[in-house]
C-alpha cells in the first residue's frame, strides 16, 4: 500500500503564528510515517511560502517564526524555492496538487482559519483537513457566528458589535449603548481573531474606551459581550456529516480571564479533563457542541467553548474554533485522548475525514 502524501501547511500572517509552528511540530512528530509521507510548507509572517521547512527546526531554534534558511531544509527533495511547488508550466496550484494528496492546514487565526487557505485549496482541487470556506469564515467572525447560532436556537449571551468607524466621532453613543444594554464588567474583542488576542475585560468607562481602541487595532469589527458568570467548559467535535463529541473539559484560568498570556505565557492555568459536571450537564454540552458544529456546516474538527452556570442550569455557547490549538498539550487533542482516541490516531482520523469529504464533494455535478 502506497503512503499518502500530506502537505503540512503552517505559520502564516496571523498573530497566532508561533502557536501554529508548535502545533505543526507536534503533528509532524506524531503522524504515522508508515502511512503518511509528510511535506512541510512554512508560511512566513510576510506571507512567503517556504516549501520543505520542517517546524522542528524552528522549535529547536526557539525562534518559532517561519523564515528563509540559507541551508537546505530537512526534506532532501526541497530547494527552498517556490518552484518546487510549481509544475513545468509554473502553475503553483497545479504543482501543489501534483505534490500532495491531502493538506493538513495547521494555521490558527486570520489567513488560515478564516476560509482563505481553504479557498486556495478548493481552487487547486486538493482535499484538506477541517471546515470548508463557509464554515471557516463563519467560525472566525464572532458576530456572524453568533447570528448563525441564534438562528439555530443555540443559547448565546448578550452582545453588541461595532465597526471601527463607529468609534470616530460616535464614541459617546457607543459607550452609552454598551453601559445601558450590557453593563460592567464586559468583554471587548476583535471579531476576527483567535487565541484571546486583542481581548480586554472592561470594568468602567475608561477601561472600556481603551478596550475598544485596543480591539480596533486588530479588526474593523468589534464585538462587546456581557459577562456571563459560569465555568469555562470546552468540548471537542470530530467528524463530517455525523460528528461525535468528546468528554467536556474545564479551563481554570490563572488570570482574571483566559487571555493570551494565561494560555501561552504564564502556563499556570489548569485544564481539568474530564470536567466534573452532572451527567445531564455533560450530555447537554455534548449535544450543543454537535449542534454548533452542524450550524456552521463544519467538518473534520472543531472545539466549542461554553459557559456553564450550575446554580441556574444555564449553558451558553461562547464560540467554535475550526482549527483549534493542536499541540500535544492543547485542549482539543487532550479531550480526545480522555475520550479514547490518542494523538496519532486523531491525526489519522482527521486525514481520512478530509479524503472522505473530498470524495463526497467530487460527486457534485458542475454546470
Amino acid at each position: 500500500m502506497s503512503t499518502v502524501r500530506v502537505g503540512l501547511i503552517y505559520g502564516g500572517r496571523s498573530g497566532e503564528h508561533e502557536i501554529s509552528v508548535l502545533s505543526a511540530n507536534s503533528v509532524m512528530s506524531a503522524i504515522d510515517r508508515g502511512k503518511y509521507d509528510v511535506f512541510p510548507i512554512g508560511i512566513s509572517k510576510e506571507g512567503r511560502w517556504i516549501p520543505g521547512l520542517s517546524p522542528a527546526r524552528l522549535v529547536e531554534s526557539k525562534e518559532l517564526q517561519v523564515r528563509f534558511l540559507n541551508d537546505v531544509p530537512e526534506n532532501e527533495n526541497a530547494d527552498n524555492q517556490l518552484s518546487v511547488l510549481s509544475n513545468q508550466r509554473g502553475n503553483l496550484l497545479a504543482g501543489l496538487r501534483e505534490r500532495v494528496d491531502v493538506v493538513f492546514p495547521v494555521m490558527h487565526g486570520p489567513f488560515g482559519e478564516d476560509g482563505t487557505i481553504q479557498g486556495l485549496l478548493e481552487l487547486a482541487g486538493i482535499p484538506y483537513v477541517g471546515g470548508g470556506v463557509l464554515a471557516s469564515a463563519v467560525g472566525m467572525d464572532k458576530v456572524i457566528m453568533k447570528m448563525v447560532f441564534e438562528r439555530n436556537g443555540l443559547p448565546v449571551g448578550d452582545y453588541l458589535y461595532y465597526l471601527r468607524k463607529d468609534l470616530n466621532g460616535g464614541m459617546g453613543a457607543v459607550l452609552n449603548e454598551i453601559e445601558r444594554r450590557l453593563g460592567y464588567p464586559c468583554f471587548v474583542k476583535p471579531a476576527n481573531l483567535g487565541s484571546s488576542v486583542g481581548i480586554s475585560k472592561a470594568h468602567n468607562r475608561d477601561e472600556l474606551i481603551r478596550a475598544l481602541h485596543y480591539a480596533a487595532e486588530y479588526d474593523r469589527k468589534i464585538v462587546v459581550e456581557k459577562t456571563i458568570h459560569g465555568r469555562e467548559i470546552e468540548c471537542a467535535v470530530l467528524g463530517n456529516d455525523e460528528p461525535i463529541a468528546s468528554v467536556p473539559g474545564e479551563v481554570k484560568p490563572c488570570a482574571e480571564f483566559y487571555d493570551y498570556e494565561a494560555k501561552y505565557i504564564l502556563n499556570d492555568s489548569k485544564l481539568e479533563i474530564p470536567a466534573v459536571l452532572p451527567e445531564e450537564i455533560t450530555a447537554r454540552v455534548q449535544d450543543l457542541a454537535i449542534r454548533a458544529f452542524k450550524a456552521i456546516d463544519c467538518s473534520g474538527l472543531g472545539r466549542v467553548d461554553f459557559f456553564v452556570n450550575e446554580d441556574t442550569g444555564a449553558i451558553f455557547v461562547n464560540e467554535i474554533n475550526t482549527i483549534p490549538g493542536f499541540t500535544r498539550i492543547s485542549m482539543y487533542p487532550k479531550l480526545w485522548e480522555a475520550s479514547g482516541i490518542g494523538y496519532t490516531e486523531l491525526i489519522d482520523r482527521l486525514l481520512m475525514l478530509a479524503l472522505e469529504r473530498y470524495q463526497d464533494k467530487v460527486r457534485n455535478r458542475i454546470g
